[in-house]
């Protein structure tokens, strides 16, 4: 599941309650990666042992290697693009969400846990099952980069612990 929830020890004064990491799920592990990568370049490479000692060589060599320096270069970006994260917080007075851009500066978002509504629209949201928190003036995303059935699961828990959050008030 790439979200994780990590129960906060308490007492510490300015500790939340809860912290939500969430990340964009990675098929490919770096061991993955250079497994693709050496198995590209072998079988890439037959055609150039058929060319050796042959002037067909030089013209096929430029293109086998771009092509391999193409496919090293977009799962390298896919890599890069996965560095994105979101980090919910979770007080007794607050609520607040982070989300670390690694192409953009982080955007920061705070409110009333006890005025913030938790919405799954199932249809008509750029995702299916997109959920938004919407509190301060203002509607967020959460999880957009998770499966919609791991946006359902999400969405259960974030409501499970906002209404825990409720019971537990100091009366």
């Amino acid at each position: 599941m790439p979200y994780r929830w990590t129960e906060q020890d308490t007492t510490g004064r300015n500790a939340p309650l809860w912290r939500l990491c969430l990340w964009p799920h990675r098929s490919l592990s770096p061991r993955g990666f250079v497994t693709f990568i050496a198995l590209t370049s072998a079988m890439l490479s037959l055609p150039i042992l058929a060319a050796l000692g042959t002037p067909v060589l030089w013209v096929l060599l430029p293109f086998l290697a771009g092509a391999v320096a193409l496919v090293w270069h977009f799962l390298r970006r896919s890599y890069a693009d996965a560095a994105l994260r979101e980090d919910l917080a979770l007080w007794r007075d607050r609520i607040e969400l982070v989300r670390i851009d690694p192409r953009g500066p982080a955007q920061n978002w705070q409110a009333d846990p006890f005025r913030v509504r938790l919405e799954m629209h199932e249809t008509g949201g750029p995702v299916a099952n997109y959920l938004t928190l919407t509190g301060a003036g203002r509607a967020v995303e959460i999880g957009a980069f998770l499966s919609p059935d791991e946006r359902v699961l999400l969405y259960r828990d974030l409501s499970d612990r906002l209404r825990r959050l409720d019971v537990n008030a100091p009366a």
